[in-house]
């Protein structure tokens, strides 16, 4: 119940925030349109799919994730900033109830918004003429909430150990990085070399193809892809959580 009241109290300070509706649920869409019209003005010679809508919609709901790191690092950072949590310690509340109470509603606000992204990808795609399986949307949508646990974990970790002027600016350095090493905007396969090992070490370039191939049916790479986001996945739960325990028990003293 504790967990469950203060899940509430987070989830309304988020839904204040316009920024929340802007980046968490515009900016994918803005995205898809700006994307979709690139790839439009590419020649079909070219043969470049990697921006047409059916491959298009996982990255971008991938990177759209990124940015729920950012609202979680400033929820976290900003509560700390203004003592909330300091006068909440004396509450029965322990750490891991705290910490639910932060994942539960953010993971809220991520499965709406790879719903929206899937759902005016469709959109695009009756528009543009091309053929998107409603139930690979849907197991893609799944296979996203191992990814959204990563991010939302990271976003903790970051408001746990910086304030609310640092964190953001870590987020913003990793959402250009899952971005550009993610394979959202190129083909990192076809790149080879040094730059696919460091893309295949991070877990933002397997969210994106896990997304993709459960979009397509495609099962290759599956269980690597799986297997790497969850570890990161739980490296990012466990990390918060000892942060935030860490902090908790400081300012008790």
């Amino acid at each position: 119940m504790r967990t469950i009241i203060f899940s509430k109290r987070n989830l309304k300070e988020l839904l204040r925030d316009p920024l929340s509706y802007v980046f968490c649920l515009g900016f994918p869409i803005v995205m898809l349109l700006i994307m979709t019209i690139i790839n439009n003005s590419i020649p079909p010679e070219a043969n470049m799919t990697i921006f047409r809508i059916d491959n298009l919609s996982g990255g971008i709901a991938v990177f759209g994730l990124s940015f729920v790191m950012l609202f979680s690092a400033l929820l976290l950072s900003q509560d700390r900033t203004g003592a909330f949590l300091t006068r909440l310690y004396a509450s029965p509340m322990k750490a891991s109830e705290f910490i639910a109470g932060y994942y539960l509603p953010i993971l809220l606000l991520a499965a709406a918004q790879s719903v929206i992204t899937f759902f005016a990808s469709f959109i695009i795609a009756a528009v543009d003429g091309v053929e998107m399986s409603i139930s690979g949307a849907l197991l893609a949508i799944v296979s996203l909430i191992p990814t959204s646990v990563m991010f939302i974990g990271f976003g903790l970790l970051f408001g746990s150990l910086f304030n609310s002027n640092a964190a953001p600016g870590l987020c913003s350095i990793i959402i250009s990085g899952a971005g550009v090493l993610g394979g959202i905007w190129m083909d990192v396969e076809a790149m080879g070399g040094g730059f696919r090992d460091v893309c295949m070490a991070l877990p933002f370039y397997h969210s994106v193809r896990l997304s993709r191939n459960v979009m397509a049916g495609v099962t290759d790479n599956m269980g690597t892809d799986l297997l790497i986001i969850l570890a990161y996945m739980a490296a990012s739960f466990i990390l918060s959580v000892r942060a935030f325990r860490r902090n908790m028990t400081k300012d008790i003293k």
